[in-house]
């Protein structure tokens, strides 16, 4: 009888392991069929903004968010307020670099939030 119930219970566990395995397969295939470079994409075809090229390697604070504000002010292609759509913008890009982002240009871009701020009337 105890060599029936270890074979029981090996059987079920077998069954277990190959249930998870299975799971974690198909959880991975679907993985591999997200598109890559997605924040890329976003950047060029979302109704986010058309930005200047090199906005956010530019060297003042000021000059980014004079740069936003104008882009923001004129751009076609935003959905919502200009302020909204400019300091959303400098968002993504800071938290899409995450940290491979140097920590002078993430203090630079933290500043052009302030300036962003500033620029709009926002203080």
């Amino acid at each position: 009888m105890a060599h029936v119930r270890k074979t029981t219970h090996s059987r079920k566990t077998a069954a277990r392991k190959k249930t998870s395995v299975r799971r974690s397969t198909a959880h991975k295939s679907t993985k591999r069929a997200a598109p890559k470079r997605w924040s890329q994409r976003v950047t060029k075809e979302s109704d986010a903004l058309d930005l200047k090229r090199g906005v956010f390697t530019l060297t003042s604070p000021k000059k980014i968010a004079a740069s936003l504000k104008r882009s923001a002010e004129h751009s076609a292609r935003r959905k919502t307020g200009a302020y909204r759509s400019a300091l959303s913008m400098l968002t993504f890009y800071i938290n899409r670099a995450g940290k491979t982002l140097p920590k002078t240009q993430r203090t630079r871009l933290e500043k052009a939030k302030v300036e962003l701020k500033r620029a709009f009337g926002r203080e």
